[in-house]
């Protein structure tokens, strides 16, 4: 019988799966970012962002801190309908903040993103 994996290990293994899926053609830009999962963002806002929860953020290096990447488990969940469309809204978010880091667009991080 397979282990038993709670809800917030399966979600951060799918966080583990797009990283990994982005490192092997940006490994050079993403040398040195760290990526998290946390529950829910925290109350206040960022600056640039307007209405609704954010489903992740990039944070860059600052002050001898590596850049970082953090991804929000409670409102990604909540916007999935099953464990597949989770696994993609994941791959999603994680693609647009890596985007949103090094400058580019989704499409060019990850072409084959589901429309």
């Amino acid at each position: 019988m397979p282990a038993y994996r709670t809800r917030a290990q399966r979600f951060d293994d799918y966080v583990l799966d797009a990283v990994e899926r982005l490192e092997r053609r940006w490994s050079r830009q993403l040398e040195g970012t760290e990526f998290a999962v946390e529950d829910v963002p925290p109350s206040n806002p960022a600056p640039w962002e307007h209405g609704g929860v954010p489903l992740g953020r990039y944070f860059p290096a600052d002050a001898g801190q590596a850049a970082r990447i953090v991804i929000y488990r409670r409102p990604v969940e909540s916007r999935a309908n099953d464990a597949l469309d989770l696994a993609d809204l994941v791959r999603e978010v994680v693609v647009e903040q890596v985007a949103h880091m090094i400058g580019r667009a989704p499409e060019e991080i990850d072409p084959e993103l589901r429309d």
